[in-house]
C-alpha cells in the first residue's frame, strides 16, 4: 500500500491540512493518510503548545468519518522530543513493504536541512510536497539542499490558501469567528474547551 504521513503540532488543525492530505490521497493514490500529532515538538520549544490531548481530540474531529484517514497518536506516546526520521522508522517496522510518502509544505521542504538526519529521512519516505503554483526549487537546487533529494520529491498540486494556525490562535484569544477555516466540530472544540485564551 501507499500510506500518506502527515504529521505535524495542529495547533490548531484547519482546512489548509485537509487539503493537503486530501490532494496528496488523490493524485499519489494512497490507501490511507496517517494524521500525527506531535508530541514533544522541538522545533516550537520556543512557544507554549496546547496539551496534546486537546490537539489530539482536534484531530479526530477534523477528520471524522473518513475511512481514507486516520489518526494515530505515535509521536504523542513517545517520550521526549519527536523528530521525523525516527517516526518514519517506527512507521516503517509497523507498516513492512508499504511505500511511505510524508506529506509537507513547501515552506518545511525549505527547511528540510535543519532536520534530525535528512539524508536518513528522504530514504525513508518520499517527500510529497504542497506546490506554491510554478515556484519550485529545481533538481539541482534541491540536491544542493541534501544530495539525492530531488529524487525523493513529489510535487502536490494543490489550491493556495492562506491559513495560519498562528492566526486562528489569535482569533480564538480574541473570540473571533474560526468558521471556513477549520471544520465547525475543531471550532466548537476550541471554544467549549477556552483553548488560546478565548
Amino acid at each position: 500500500m501507499r500510506l500518506g504521513v502527515l504529521g505535524g503540532t495542529f495547533d490548531p488543525v484547519h482546512h489548509g491540512h485537509l487539503v493537503l492530505a486530501e490532494r496528496a490521497r488523490e493524485q499519489l493514490k494512497l490507501g490511507k493518510v496517517l494524521w500525527l500529532p506531535a508530541g514533544d515538538p522541538w522545533r516550537k520549544a520556543d512557544r507554549q503548545v496546547a496539551a496534546a490531548k486537546h490537539r489530539v481530540e482536534m484531530v479526530r474531529r477534523a477528520i471524522g468519518g473518513s475511512g481514507e484517514f486516520e489518526l494515530s497518536t505515535l509521536e504523542i506516546e513517545r517520550e521526549g522530543p519527536t523528530y521525523t526520521v525516527d517516526t518514519l522508522a517506527a512507521l516503517g517496522d509497523q507498516y513492512p513493504g508499504d511505500e511511505l510518502f510524508f506529506l509537507l509544505g513547501q515552506d518545511a521542504l525549505e527547511d528540510v536541512l535543519n532536520w534530525r538526519d535528512p539524508e536518513r529521512l528522504i530514504a525513508l519516505a518520499t517527500l510529497a510536497v504542497a506546490a506554491r503554483g510554478e515556484e519550485r526549487r529545481s533538481p539541482a537546487a534541491l540536491d544542493r539542499l541534501v544530495p539525492g533529494l530531488s529524487g525523493r520529491v513529489t510535487w502536490i498540486e494543490m489550491p493556495h490558501l492562506e491559513i495560519s494556525a498562528t492566526e486562528l490562535r489569535q482569533r480564538a484569544a480574541a473570540g473571533q469567528s474560526l468558521r471556513y477555516v477549520t471544520p465547525d466540530a475543531v471550532a466548537t472544540y476550541i471554544r467549549e474547551q477556552r483553548l488560546y485564551g478565548g
